[in-house]
């Protein structure tokens, strides 16, 4: 039995020191990325460009006949001198051809193709990349609002940088009507902002986020373009332009306004579908790690697989936990509740509340409002925590049945309730 203790002991201290490790460095890589963020011109006031290449605004859209002239019109409004709109009708079946064919009709510069059957997102941007002459590509979601000098904050890194394939952008929440929705605006603060800061500090980006990306086009189609078969096409990508030697940057100028689930039922299908994308990159660039010629991503590999771990050995601890409540005599190791704020618990919760403070702090100059957001970030570990672990546990048994032939198809999702950002 001593064997048996030595051993949960070690998992219990992986269990506790592996995200407090992982959320300073985060804070850690962060701010370095804000130190030299802030060297740069003021967010409103990007600086001009020595040349202005041609952009196509990509935009897929399924069943988008709610939001798609609310999209169209803000991807229009664009701050820059050369470019054109693409909207890629994915064989919807409500009134968005409609929608859309009216507004090629209006706008000059909006082009508009339409599928004849729903072939997913994957494909829509490949056949929408493929309609233009233009070299750079910003892709959005049918449901997305771009802020007008996004073009201007994204083109610079090409330019500057002959080996950036594709820069992503920093998506905001704009539906903030209920609890969940309050508490999506700090994760993506938090979380998906902070992560991309640091990881861009330390070497390379795990994915680019997926309603908002410039790509140059020569590089996506070194590498076959986007994979029709991934559940999450913007990680996919990620790691294929990544594995090609190419580089990846970050822009938190670039803004884009986007609607998220507001209903647990559809945060769960969301971040399952997440996780279920992350567990079919794991299995599909694991043999980076026998490749020393891509150790740039040993570690985005390495922590990939020691966050399935986490979630794997925390399952366990629930499980031992609530055996040991109801058969003590069965002698397994006595462990707090999972679930519980005990003293180490309590611990981790202050630690993530201080990273919702330093990332309130960095992205206040986007939403300068943001601090009276606060309050809601305590229920983040109660709700978003439990839903993402339990994500991460599903989803990988799920990838493993599914296989990688079946096509990933769209679904229409949870938007919660729609408010626009300035309100």
């Amino acid at each position: 039995m001593t064997t048996l203790h030595h051993f949960w002991q070690s998992a219990l201290n992986f269990l506790f020191y592996y995200p407090l490790f992982m959320s300073y460095l985060w804070m850690m890589g962060a701010m370095i990325f804000y130190w030299k963020e802030r060297q740069e011109p003021p967010y409103q006031h990007p600086a001009p460009l020595p040349d202005y290449p041609k952009v196509a605004v990509l935009v897929p859209c399924f069943n988008e006949g709610d939001n798609a002239e609310e999209t169209i019109s803000h991807a229009l409004a664009l701050n820059y001198p050369n470019f054109e709109v693409i909207a890629i009708n994915d064989g919807s079946s409500d009134n968005t051809a409609e929608v859309l064919n009216r507004l090629s009709q209006q706008y000059e510069k909006l082009r508009v193709v339409h599928l004849a059957q729903n072939q997913g997102k994957a494909m829509a941007l490949q056949a929408g990349s493929l309609l233009t002459d233009a070299e750079y590509l910003i892709g959005i979601d049918g449901d997305a609002l771009l802020d007008p000098n996004a073009a201007m904050w994204m083109i610079r890194h090409f330019i500057a940088n002959p080996s950036v394939a594709a820069v992503t952008g920093n998506p905001r929440i704009r539906n903030r009507s209920t609890l969940l929705g309050r508490v999506q605006v700090g994760e993506f603060s938090s979380i998906v902002g902070m992560i991309k800061r640091a990881q861009k500090s330390f070497g390379r980006i795990f994915t680019v986020s997926g309603v908002i990306t410039a790509f140059r086009k020569s590089a996506v189609h070194e590498v076959g373009y986007w994979s029709p078969n991934m559940l999450t096409e913007d990680i996919d990508i990620t790691w294929k332009l990544q594995r090609a030697g190419w580089d990846i940057d970050f822009e938190p100028n670039a803004l884009v306004w986007i609607l998220m689930p507001e209903s647990l039922s559809g945060l769960w299908k969301q971040r399952l579908r997440w996780a279920m994308g992350g567990a079919q990159v794991l299995i599909k660039n694991i043999d980076v790690l026998i490749k020393p010629r891509l150790n740039y991503l040993w570690p985005l590999m390495l922590e990939l697989i020691l966050t399935l771990i986490w979630s794997y050995l925390m399952l366990t601890l629930a499980i031992i936990w609530i055996i040991h409540l109801i058969l003590p005599a069965l002698g397994l190791p006595s462990v707090n509740s999972p679930f519980l704020p005990y003293g180490t618990g309590i611990f981790l919760g202050l630690t993530c509340l201080f990273q919702f403070v330093i990332s309130k702090w960095m992205d206040s100059r986007y939403e300068p409002a943001l601090g009276r957001n606060y309050y809601w970030m305590i229920w983040y570990p109660f709700i978003f925590w439990l839903i993402t672990v339990s994500a991460s546990i599903i989803a990988f048994p799920k990838v493993l049945l599914r296989g990688n032939g079946q096509r990933a198809r769209w679904v229409s999702p949870d938007r919660g309730v729609r408010i626009h950002p300035e309100n």
